[in-house]
């Protein structure tokens, strides 16, 4: 007997394994196809990010390339109030390394569907999305949201790609600047680590660790004395390495000169060998 298949009751949310919501997702009202997206609340506790609250953070996959930031904030709007959207080509940290760079500095974003995090105000908005009902489905391009596609999309990000002068340059000088105020409070604070260091009365030094790329502190007598201890036992196993080396090298001497040997006592041993079948008739 076929299994029998469920089907989902009318104005109920539908939940897959895994714990995700589906959500029906139109592009517009006359629309007959329909997509679907895939939410979940994020929980993930090993990533300790004030962007993604842990109770205020919806992870939604499935984000068709035609939906942006934007789009995909004024669709969730409507179960409270956003905060921001991030959208990312596939799951991840949310920590970035160096500054926040421009979009003129950016390389172009790969189009294709993507992975978000939309965070909203008040946690009370995560349960009324996992309770959207499967058969509402989102529309997307609305008269007071209308979204482009095709020829008219294109059309738009070829104009985008003209960058004013004036726009460019108030970029850059901005950029500029965020420069040079981590640069100061980087050697401010690296200054205020030097004055902090103090020298007890036995000679020791207080060296606190800097971060990555700071140049080293004088070394104190003690840390004097265990780098020397170092390359003492280092030049001892080299010592030590280079007596097997030799060793080594004079079993293979010793092994090749045996293999000689026994190489000369072959021929003369096959030599005989033919000898002795020779053809003798009489």
């Amino acid at each position: 007997m076929a299994p029998s298949k469920k089907k989902h009751a009318k104005n109920q949310a539908c939940v897959i394994p895994g714990g995700f919501t589906v959500l029906s997702l139109q592009f517009s009202s006359d629309s007959a196809a329909r997509h679907s997206l895939y939410v979940k609340e994020h929980r993930v506790r090993a990533e300790r990010s004030s962007h993604r609250p842990l109770d205020r953070t919806l992870f939604v996959l499935n984000i068709p390339p035609y939906c942006s930031e934007d789009v995909v904030k004024d669709l969730f709007s409507q179960f409270g109030s956003v905060q921001s959207v991030e959208l990312r080509d596939h799951p991840g940290s949310s920590q970035e390394s160096g500054p926040k760079l421009s979009k003129f500095f950016k390389p172009a974003e790969k189009q294709g569907f993507k992975v978000g995090y939309v965070v909203f105000q008040i946690s009370s908005s995560l349960p009324a999305v996992k309770s959207h009902p499967h058969d509402v489905p989102l529309v997307v391009c609305t008269e007071h949201r209308p979204v482009k596609t095709g020829l008219q999309k294109w059309i738009q990000q070829y104009t985008n790609s003209f960058i004013q002068p004036e726009q460019l340059q108030q970029k850059v000088d901005s950029f500029m600047e965020d420069y040079d105020k981590r640069k100061e409070e980087e050697a401010e604070r690296q200054k205020k680590e030097a004055e902090e260091e103090q020298e007890d009365e036995e000679g020791w030094v207080k060296v606190t660790r800097g971060h990555k790329g700071t140049k080293a502190r004088p070394h104190s007598e003690a840390a004097n004395q265990r780098t020397l201890q170092r390359e003492i036992t280092k030049k001892k196993r080299k010592e030590l390495l280079n007596f097997y080396t030799w060793q080594h090298r004079n079993t293979q001497k010793e092994h090749i000169a045996e293999l000689r040997k026994k190489f000369e006592e072959d021929k003369q041993r096959i030599a005989l060998l033919r000898a002795q079948r020779k053809f003798r008739p009489y």
